[in-house]
């Protein structure tokens, strides 16, 4: 507890401001005397007070000079922040001062004009205590301003009117402040019935008042409070911070993170340095070194850490202009730019922030590991039963041997002589399922520099990793700790580079090193035969047998060239020539790898971005896989690699898309590209509708075969075939015809109609679906040779899920009145569309391509831009204003981004063959993006 000078209540002299304001910081972020000039607020209140009638009138003056003081103080530290916005650390002990300053000057207000009592008797007596972060010396521009109001015996009526007087100041000068009035007494019996008013004692530190109080108190906060009790409080703040992770989503690698609560932020920093001061009772963080906590090295990590973490939450208040902790997509952005950050090497400022963040977050659970063991290791803290039943069963290797459950070498001379022991560690770990010491850790990270190409291109270092890969079942758990400690990195110098990576887009859960690592463990869950229901396929894959060397390997792999400006796939394809035979394999294998990373979007692209039912589509990706063992490799990397985006990115609509393409490349590579073509597929597809109208005629059902063209009977399940004989059959020229319908194997909703054709249908069905806040994932139109259409389109609500059954009714609803023009759906949409400012700072370019070759009898045009709600609508009303018909629409979605591809035809019937009615569409096109766009904006 810091304590300075208090000022003597017995004295004859008045006493003055300057006796009740602390000392400042031994480090402010500018001269102390500028953030608040103790003599000028002195000569101000002195002034201000003597116009001053009645209490009233004395609080309105106080409040006037202080509000002045404080509105100077902060302008000057936030300037100076913004001259040296990394200087975290004398920022916060500068805003804190700040705050001791106003609360001891409102104290002395309330204890020498409205409350005078020159000469209190033994229980007038009171301390005010800044507690929490406060008490600490560390506040952010925002932070709440945390009180205790001491007292001696009881709360008597002089102090209740002086804690009164000074709140009333407080709030009219818009402080919000947290406070308690407690005895000494109370203060013990609250602490131990509350672990978190227990942890605010830790941190208590003295700014005025009786000083002899202050010091009772703590005497008998050590005595009877934290004396004897360490082992419970650490339990209960472990647990706090375990549940405390939870509520953030357990991950460190939030895209939009805590700084404060997230793992890896500042309260796992802050929670560290209250147990070494409970435990060990230390004073500062440069403490922890002395107590054995951590090594010099460690709280110099430490010390980075916690500076940067603090440089952002001052970021984030400032910009925000208010308490701000969740660093949101648009305030990473404004951060970076604050914090100096640029854009270089091919990737925004923003990126090169949170890997930086990320860094630092990584770091902070490695020491929060480190620093946990080293309390078990003291008999504080319980060591966990599973750690103690492994204890008892797992033997290990020779130099190795069990420490309290966690796993150490007998010497580190002798660790250090073979530097394949590193690699080892990690190895014996996995097999016996021990943690590592934190003396091997420390060991590892100091000593990174001996991993090199000698060992790196060992036959034993490539044997041991790969074994890390493919044996024991679970790689995931190497390769994390392997990563957190720098050794994946050191061992594949080319993976240093992602570490920590964060993509900026809302696509992307995780940073690319964590992303990498997620990967990997769902290829290992599907091995492990958790997953034989969610994922047939890939599961039987495994089951027949692949190459798992080249698996692993590939996925391993598959992202190392992000980061850089060239196209990932490319240069990672180009790294892995490098690394694959680094790791041990052999030129075969390496060049399937090397295939693997070059082509490890295609699939993915081709069955969410192309209609499958067009045999083009199928002999094309058979073409470009060649082989079944490829397409077999392909299929499990592209599963895994979905299921690794975020925990919301799988779903049944991909998986069936997978699924059909697997199954139909199978086909065409096992029967021949021939086999795939337009006239069997209409031939199976009437065959099954036939078998399927039971209950109709046989002239019913040949005028039924008769009416629909060729792509009709390709692009449509059965099921949807049967809808439309039905909506069809007796439908009238007038007549608005509509079936929805769940759709589960997709995972969507299936909505069919059956109307009079006519120009722009497409875009009228696409605008009344948007205003009911459908996503279109698929969508197909037909025309019958009567003059109808057919139009079917799967849609998905706003978390991807099919539409509940209660959001049906006014689904048909919406349409219907947008079909018949009593809503126009160009209008409606406009609110729909604003975009929402924590997403305004992603970057999305607008590319527009035009493929002729992808299919036979249609145009490709594929549209990858910003999406939004009438993105679509807007995009296929061009469409119809330019004669343009679409027949199908698949519609891929990334976080904000959008690819729309369009198989369309001319009014005559025809390709888009010439380039300037391509280059005149494009044009259309970016115009209807960037006025939608725009009324969204204006909206």
């Amino acid at each position: 507890m810091t304590l300075h000078q208090e000022p003597s209540e017995g004295s004859a002299s008045e006493p003055t401001l300057t006796s009740f304001v602390p000392a400042p910081p031994r480090s402010t972020i500018c001269a102390p005397h500028a953030i608040f000039d103790v003599e000028a607020v002195s000569q101000a209140l002195s002034d201000a007070w003597s116009d001053a009638s009645d209490a009233a009138a004395i609080r309105t003056a106080t409040v006037a000079v202080l509000n002045e003081a404080n509105i100077n103080g902060r302008a000057v530290i936030e300037a100076s922040i913004k001259q040296a916005p990394s200087n975290a650390r004398p920022a916060v002990a500068s805003y804190a001062w700040l705050t001791d300053c106003l609360v001891t000057s409102v104290l002395f207000t309330a204890m020498t004009k409205l409350h005078p009592n020159p000469h209190p008797s033994e229980g007038e007596r009171i301390a005010v205590l800044a507690v929490g972060g406060y008490g600490r010396g560390e506040m952010s521009p925002y932070s709440d301003v945390d009180l205790l109001f001491l007292a001696p015996f009881k709360i008597n009526g002089w102090i209740e009117s002086v804690v009164e007087s000074m709140l009333y100041i407080f709030w009219d000068m818009h402080l919000k402040v947290g406070h308690a009035t407690r005895t000494i007494k109370d203060c013990i019996r609250l602490g131990r019935e509350d672990f978190t008013i227990r942890t605010s004692m830790l941190e208590i530190r003295y700014l005025a008042g009786n000083e002899d109080l202050a010091n009772e108190l703590d005497a008998k906060l050590r005595d009877e409070l934290f004396k004897g009790t360490a082992r419970e409080f650490i339990e209960a703040k472990l647990e706090e911070r375990s549940e405390r992770h939870r509520k953030q989503g357990g991950q460190r690698y939030m895209v939009e993170p805590n700084v404060k609560e997230g793992k890896g932020g500042l309260r796992d920093l802050q929670s560290m340095f209250w147990i070494a001061k409970y435990v060990h009772g230390v004073r500062r963080t440069a403490d922890l070194v002395k107590a054995g906590v951590f090594t010099a090295d460690e709280y110099r990590q430490f010390e980075e850490a916690e500076t940067f973490l603090h440089a952002t939450r001052n970021a984030m208040h400032l910009i925000a202009d208010r308490a701000m902790d969740q660093l949101t997509f648009d305030l990473q952005v404004e951060v970076a730019e604050f914090l100096g950050f640029i854009d270089h090497t091919g990737r925004r400022a923003v990126e090169h922030f949170m890997q930086a963040y990320f860094r630092h977050a990584t770091r902070v659970g490695e020491l929060t590991r480190i620093f946990i063991t080293t309390l078990e290791d003291m008999h504080v803290k319980q060591e966990p039963a599973l750690q103690r039943f492994f204890k008892r069963k797992r033997k290990v290797a020779h130099g190795f041997y069990v420490e309290r459950g966690r796993l150490n070498f007998l010497s580190e001379e002798e660790f250090l002589s073979d530097t394949l022991n590193i690699l080892r560690l990690f190895e014996q770990a996995l097999r016996t399922g021990y943690l590592i010491h934190p003396d091997a850790m420390r060991c590892i990270s100091a000593n990174l520099d001996k991993i090199d190409n000698t060992m790196r291109e060992s036959p034993e270092a490539q044997r041991i990793f790969l074994d890390l890969l493919l044996k024991n079942g679970n790689p995931e758990r190497a390769l994390r700790r392997m990563n957190e400690l720098g050794v994946l990195g050191a061992f594949i110098p080319e993976f240093q580079v992602i570490v920590a990576m964060m993509q900026f887009n809302m696509y992307h859960s995780y940073t690319v090193d964590e992303h990498t690592i997620q990967v990997i463990s769902n290829l290992a869950q599907i091995e492990r035969g958790e997953l034989e229901e969610e994922l047939p396929v890939a599961s039987n894959i495994l089951e027949n047998g692949v190459n798992r060397r080249v698996l692993y390997v590939a996925l391993l792999l598959h992202d190392i060239g992000k980061g850089r400006k060239e196209d990932h796939s490319i240069l990672g394809a180009q790294i892995s020539r490098k690394v694959a035979p680094r790791l041990g394999l052999k030129p075969a294998e390496c060049e399937t790898v090397e295939w693997l990373i070059r082509y490890h979007l295609l699939m993915s692209d081709v069955a969410q971005k192309r209609d499958l039912s067009d045999p083009r589509t199928v002999r094309d990706f058979a073409k470009a896989v060649k082989t079944r063992e490829r397409l077999d490799l392909l299929t499990v990397l592209t599963v895994c690699d979905i299921r690794g985006v975020g925990p919301n990115v799988w779903n049944n609509w991909k998986a069936v898309l997978l699924r059909n393409l697997h199954a139909q490349t199978a086909h065409a590579l096992e029967h021949g590209l021939e086999a795939v073509n337009r006239e069997a597929r209409e031939g199976e597809a009437k065959k099954a509708l036939r078998t399927a109208l039971t209950d109709w005629t046989q002239s019913a059902i040949r005028a039924e075969l008769q009416r629909h063209y060729g792509p009709y009977w390709q692009g449509l399940p059965t099921s949807a075939h049967v809808i439309f004989a039905s909506l069809l059959k007796e439908i009238k020229n007038d007549q608005i015809s509509i079936v929805i319908t769940p759709d589960e194997d997709r995972d969507a909703t299936r909505t069919c109609f059956a109307l009079a054709d006519h120009p722009g249908i497409f875009s009228r069905l696409a605008g009344a679906l948007a205003l009911v806040g459908a996503n279109v994932v698929d969508a197909r139109t037909y025309t019958t040779k009567d003059g109808y259409a057919t139009a079917v389109f799967w849609i998905q609500d706003n978390d991807g899920h099919p539409f509940e059954q209660s959001r049906l009714p006014r689904l048909r609803q919406m349409i219907e009145k947008t079909l018949k023009g009593e809503v126009v759906a160009r209008d409606a949409l406009v609110s729909r569309d604003k975009i929402k400012k924590r997403e305004s700072q992603f970057r999305v370019p607008t590319s527009i391509s035009f493929d002729n070759d992808g299919s036979e009898i249609f145009t490709i045009i594929e549209v990858d831009t910003r999406d939004r709600a009438g993105l679509l609508y807007d995009l296929t009303r061009a469409l119809a204003d330019n004669h343009i018909s679409i027949a199908t629409a698949q519609i891929a979605t990334y976080g904000e981004q959008v690819v729309d591809s369009f198989y369309v035809k001319d009014m005559f019937g025809m390709k888009l063959h010439s380039e300037s009615k391509q280059a005149s569409l494009e044009r259309k096109l970016r115009d209807a993006i960037t006025q939608g766009a725009q009324r969204a904006k204006d909206s």
